[in-house]
């Protein structure tokens, strides 16, 4: 295995705190969700913006493989659950938008797509992923 990049990101203070990259390139305030602080993120927005977007990047290699190219939108539904004490999970809901392609087309492309992004690969069997065409 070959690491073609690798970053480094610091939290203090939890849920109602900070995350700061190591590069310099951003610094954060994070609060719960169930908070809604103004001016501030969380961990769940976070992982919608970097689970889409990796999709979408592996949907644009899938395209490029395929020799077929369309517009294409991805958004992540990410819904943060309590299971009980101490006991919380996420699930997501990957709503794939692929402008102009046929519906047979755009099916094979998510399929396909959902098979080499690496955040599938990483959450497969442990969180509950649905994928649809918008």
């Amino acid at each position: 295995m070959s690491k073609i990049y690798e970053t480094t990101v610091t939290n203090t203070g939890g849920r109602t705190g900070e995350v700061i990259s190591s590069d310099g390139k951003f610094s954060l305030k994070i609060s719960s969700p169930t908070l809604n602080l103004e001016g501030t993120t969380n961990p769940e927005q976070l992982f919608a913006a970097g689970y889409s977007s990796c999709f979408n990047g592996a949907l644009q290699a899938v395209m490029a493989k395929n020799k077929v190219s369309f517009k294409t939108n991805v958004t992540a539904k990410v819904a943060l659950h309590n299971n009980g004490e101490l006991n919380f999970n996420i699930s997501v809901d990957l709503q794939v938008e692929i402008i102009g392609a046929d519906k047979e087309i755009a099916e094979k492309l998510m399929h396909e797509a959902d098979l080499v992004c690496p955040y599938s690969k990483a959450l497969k069997n442990n969180v509950e992923v649905t994928l649809s065409l918008k």
